[in-house]
């Protein structure tokens, strides 16, 4: 019998010192997810594929393994308490740390049901359950994972459609657009969320920042009628900075490619 992803044998030298940091990217078999994850594993990093289909998270793996990469599928659907409790026992009884966390799992939902006035309270909390409860629970439960590393990274995918301030500007082609009630305000929530896991981890050398990858063509984007002029490779190295970032980077903001988006 085939083993799942969360079948590996343990691995003593995964979690000794010295070993490759160990890096968690949810939503990763597509798209900027898959990116991140390639990214990640190319500057020395072990990336573990989130992923909801087993088979689609081993298939990204063995292309980032074919690559020259470490990386391993894990399966996790973070709107699932017993895959994302499942997914973190496998991390701690192969690695006993997580060096990078980026929450990158998320989901536009069905544009016809978030407009203002016609929208589907089902919709808008289907949204909210991936973009911001999921990454709450996926944060929650490697907690103490991310504390074990040296100097912990936490990265919480955005959109500059989640900015009030660029809504509200008269200048900003967002303000422009008709307002929906579900994508844009769970990354505005997102933000929120990632300003508090900044102030809780302040402390511990933990940096927690949120990244806007800009407009990117993948199949989120694909369903919005958007403008999509970036690959997803260029919006992945955005939270690949962020997953980066020296001892002594910012922590409790919200970056783009060259600037910090405001709230």
């Amino acid at each position: 019998m085939s083993q799942t992803p969360q079948e590996h044998t343990p691995d003593p030298a995964a979690s000794a010192p010295g070993a490759a940091p160990v890096a968690l990217v949810s939503g990763a078999t597509r798209g900027i997810g898959r990116q991140i994850a390639a990214q990640l594993a190319r500057r020395g990093m072990t990336a573990l594929v989130g992923a909801r289909d087993a088979a689609a998270g081993e298939r990204a793996a063995a292309e980032i393994r074919d690559a020259g990469g470490r990386a391993h599928a894990v399966v996790l659907d973070v709107t699932d308490a017993a895959s994302v409790a499942a997914a973190r026992a496998w991390i701690a009884d192969r690695f006993d740390r997580l060096d990078v966390l980026v929450n990158n799992a998320g989901i536009a939902g069905d544009m016809a049901g978030q407009a203002p006035g016609s929208a589907d309270p089902d919709v808008v909390r289907a949204v909210f359950d991936t973009n911001v409860f999921g990454a709450v629970a996926l944060t929650e439960a490697v907690w103490d994972l991310l504390l074990r590393a040296p100097a912990a990274r936490i990265v919480n995918v955005s959109s500059d459609v989640g900015s009030l301030t660029q809504a509200l500007d008269p200048g900003h082609y967002l303000s422009r657009l008709p307002g929906f009630l579900a994508y844009g305000p769970s990354k505005t929530a997102l933000n929120a969320i990632t300003v508090q896991y900044a102030k809780a981890l302040a402390g511990h050398g933990v940096l927690v920042n949120a990244a806007v990858p800009g407009a990117c063509d993948t199949d989120l984007t694909r369903g919005t009628g958007m403008p999509a002029p970036r690959t997803a490779a260029q919006g992945a190295e955005v939270a690949v900075r962020l997953a980066t970032l020296p001892e002594g980077g910012p922590t409790g903001g919200c970056f783009g490619e060259d600037r910090e988006v405001p709230w």
